[in-house]
């Protein structure tokens, strides 16, 4: 049965197009091509790189941010009330009135002290600036060098800027090695990406990430195992250019160096936009549909390799999306949006008759105000604000 199922997954009517098979793909006259079986060292690789990531972030990464002046700020701990630890961990940290009025009556606390207890609760589980600029030093290193290292190796190829070229006697296109250690360094990362998706810093689009890394994945894999290495090589490395920048930018943005983390918003937003909304439709996606089977009839592969890049594409728009909200904020609204919603502590006031009442609020729920945490410096503003209203932004 485990036979029968590996012949059909590697069916050449799956993988090739017609009248091609693997014999024809087999190393020969001094000339190699790809094996998916060559894919198999990422695995062992990816470990490797969360190792290697590990001393990055420990004593190149962490040293930097001090350097640069990224300052974790104190975070007021939470002692655990029962249920509402339950209700935390099943509801999560977003709650509805309804269901606040309820825990309040069943703990003998005040709505406003329960708020602050999940405030303090949810603000717990975020990362600190120090461990989010950390994540952003490691990626922005591998893009940076991904990056620079694959155009070094696509620069003297015809087919990089005329991407027709890239079906040029398919599949007889031999493999050259330091394409093959290329292709093989973003699977291992991407690998490693989604292994430590559930370590890493959640973002609002958690869900949009791990479907990216997945897909991009799959698109390595296939078009490797395909010889699709030519087209393949050229969509990595527009997609790479721009995040390197990203990358940058988000290291800026945890410092005080906000005014560098702008600049390098806007020419990401540019690069991005031209990248992936004007040349990866326009070229990537037109060749692929329509010069890729000149001559050539359509076959499985055909549809599911455009079928992942459909789902790249649509990625882009959706992210396309909140990058034009992010200029908007910029532009109309002078803030910057952060990685994640500000979190909100607040500091201690002179409210002793609920303190009294409330052994449980004495020993570790006093009423604060005041201090606002988010991913960026505090603005004197906001404090003032916060002050003023004596209650959490």
């Amino acid at each position: 049965m485990w036979s029968r199922m590996n012949e059909w997954f590697w069916s050449e009517k799956l993988w090739l197009p017609a009248n091609v098979t693997w014999a024809d793909l087999e190393d020969r006259d001094g000339q190699v091509y790809p094996h998916p079986r060559d894919l198999l060292v990422a695995l062992p690789m990816s470990l490797a790189l969360l190792a290697l990531r590990f001393i990055f972030e420990r004593f190149i990464a962490l040293p930097l941010s001090w350097w640069l002046g990224v300052r974790d700020q104190p975070r007021l701990p939470v002692k655990p009330i029962p249920a509402l630890e339950r209700h935390f961990m099943t509801a999560g940290p977003k709650f509805k009135e309804a269901q606040m009025v309820l825990l309040a009556s069943q703990c003998g606390l005040t709505l406003q002290q329960i708020r602050c207890w999940f405030w303090r609760r949810r603000n717990q589980d975020q990362p600190s600036l120090s461990k989010k600029f950390c994540e952003a030093s490691w990626r922005f290193t591998h893009f940076f060098c991904s990056s620079l290292g694959g155009f070094s190796i696509l620069y003297h190829e015809s087919w990089l800027w005329r991407p027709v070229m890239c079906w040029d006697s398919y599949p007889n296109q031999p493999l050259k090695p330091t394409l093959y250690y290329w292709y093989l360094l973003d699977l291992s990362f991407f690998i490693s990406l989604l292994i430590m998706m559930p370590l890493d810093n959640k973002r609002k689009d958690f869900k949009e990430q791990v479907l990216h890394h997945i897909v991009t994945i799959a698109l390595i894999v296939f078009s490797y195992s395909s010889n699709l290495l030519r087209i393949g090589s050229v969509v990595l490395l527009l997609l790479n250019c721009s995040d390197y920048l990203l990358q940058a930018g988000k290291m800026f943005n945890y410092t005080q160096y906000q005014n560098v983390s702008k600049v390098l918003f806007f020419i990401f937003a540019l690069v991005f936009f031209c990248t992936r909304m004007v040349i990866f439709p326009t070229q990537i996606l037109y060749t692929t549909y329509y010069e890729s089977i000149n001559g050539r009839s359509p076959f499985f592969g055909y549809y599911f390799f455009n079928g992942l890049l459909m789902i790249i594409q649509v990625l882009h728009v959706y992210w396309s999306y909140l990058i034009l909200r992010m200029l908007y904020n910029f532009t109309w609204k002078g803030k910057v949006s952060r990685d994640i919603c500000s979190n909100v502590e607040e500091s201690e006031t002179s409210d002793g008759e609920v303190a009294k009442k409330n052994p449980q609020m004495q020993n570790g729920m006093s009423h604060r105000r005041g201090v606002i945490t988010s991913d960026g410096p505090r603005t004197l503003a906001a404090m003032h604000q916060a002050k003023e209203h004596n209650q959490p932004k």
